[in-house]
């Protein structure tokens, strides 16, 4: 099992989850975050502190495409160690479903 990130953290971004990660494996894009799947030891302390929920085990249903993506990604952009300021407009897009089609970006966040 591992933990993996999915579109409830597009445009949110809040990166509680990076101060607790023992192992430090997320990986920042430009409006959301990725858990890279095999640095991930299945602790779990990363998905109680996500307030948008937007951490999943990969034991749910239908999480294929997610552990697809943070696959990708996690070997794509920066990793991130210390967490950062989540973007201003963040509150706005909490709510919101369906953001990975209308929001997500493939492009590299700064990492730490």
């Amino acid at each position: 099992m591992t933990y993996v990130v999915v579109d409830a953290c597009i445009k949110c971004k809040f990166m509680d989850c990076v101060e607790v990660c023992p192992v430090d494996c997320f990986y920042e894009g430009e409006n959301m975050l990725v858990i890279h799947p095999d640095e991930c030891i299945d602790c779990g302390v990363c998905e109680p502190e996500c307030p948008v929920e937007a951490i999943r085990p990969d034991t749910e249903d239908d999480l294929e495409k997610w552990l697809e993506i943070n696959q990708k990604y996690a070997s794509e952009w920066p990793n991130i160690t210390v967490k950062g300021d989540p973007p201003a407009d963040n509150k706005d897009f909490e709510e919101e479903t369906g953001k990975f089609e209308k929001y997500f970006s493939p492009n590299p966040g700064a990492g730490s």
